[in-house]
């Protein structure tokens, strides 16, 4: 899989989990499953950038984010 997906992958699990944690947490709830997203989302994110060549700077996101999407498209 290209370390671009896997970078997207992540950021939408981790972007998914945060308001998931929340969620749980006010209604007294486990949150087991957004921990789960937040921890895979955050593997997903350092395995990414730790296998590019080059690293990813946080200018880059939004053009390896569309570019995943555009190849979807």
């Amino acid at each position: 899989m290209d370390t671009d997906a896997v970078l997207v992958i992540g950021l939408v699990l981790a972007w998914i989990g945060i308001p998931s944690f929340f969620s749980a947490y006010a209604n007294r709830r486990s949150p087991l499953a957004a921990v789960f997203m937040l921890v895979g989302g955050g593997a997903c994110i350092v395995w990414a950038v730790m296998v590019h060549p080059e690293g990813y700077a946080v200018s880059e996101v939004p053009d390896v984010f569309f570019r995943v999407i555009g190849r979807l498209l």
